[in-house]
């Protein structure tokens, strides 16, 4: 793990969006498609801003959340708005979504389709993640019911995601499909969650699910 400082968030967003850019024009020189996988939340929506506009082969890319709430995709609180809004626009318009939730069934029953629509991104060509001040990371939450099967490395691609800090249920990835990214990078903000990143690298994942994923990670941090 390594960890670049910005002077503010503005210059994090564009060094971030270059380096994303830069990052999925090398792995399309050597694989026909390649995966993005990024987070939704307040964290990324400028970093989106900038990449959406970079000169790439968009329709040989496949864009997908870390994670979904498990509502309807015009919902403010669906991660796949945020994408489409802020990513899916631009030169990005091009490239093609991949949903984790599909709206009108139970994210159980819904979950081994969505799993066959995963499978073929895998591993990912490139991943951004965020972080919560409770250290969690996608949708696995220090405590929930089933974290343990979540964070082992024979996992499956995706699990529900169920806690009482929360008000619906989500589907996340597991750690292993995030650890196995071929390019991980960690954007956050703020005093309260580096302090809250230096604490989980001394915890164990079950407490700090950031932990189960930093092996190779670039952190990028602004205050």
């Amino acid at each position: 793990m390594n960890i670049q400082e910005y002077a503010d968030r503005d210059l994090l967003a564009i060094d971030v969006a270059n380096a994303l850019a830069g990052e999925l024009e090398a792995a399309l020189l050597h694989d026909d498609t390649v995966a993005l996988a990024v987070p939704g939340g307040t964290t990324p929506g400028a970093v989106f801003d900038s990449l959406c506009a970079a000169e790439l082969e968009w329709d040989r890319v496949r864009i997908l959340p870390t994670d979904e709430r498990c509502v309807p995709a015009d919902s403010d609180r669906s991660n796949e708005r945020l994408i489409r809004e802020r990513l899916l626009t631009s030169r990005a318009a091009a490239a093609e979504y991949v949903p984790l939730y599909i709206h009108g069934k139970s994210p159980e029953e819904i979950l081994p389709e969505v799993e066959t629509l995963i499978a073929p991104v895998v591993p990912l060509s490139v991943l951004v993640l965020g972080m919560g001040d409770d250290m969690h990371t996608a949708s696995l939450f220090p405590g929930m019911e089933g974290l343990e099967q979540a964070l082992d490395n024979h996992a499956p691609l995706l699990v529900v995601a169920r806690t009482e800090t929360q008000p619906e249920p989500r589907i996340t990835m597991t750690a292993q499909v995030l650890n196995g990214a071929l390019s991980k990078h960690l954007i956050i903000y703020g005093d309260t969650k580096r302090a809250a990143l230096e604490r989980a690298m001394s915890l164990p994942p079950e407490e700090a699910p950031i932990a189960a994923v930093l092996d190779g990670m670039t952190v990028h941090w602004a205050e």
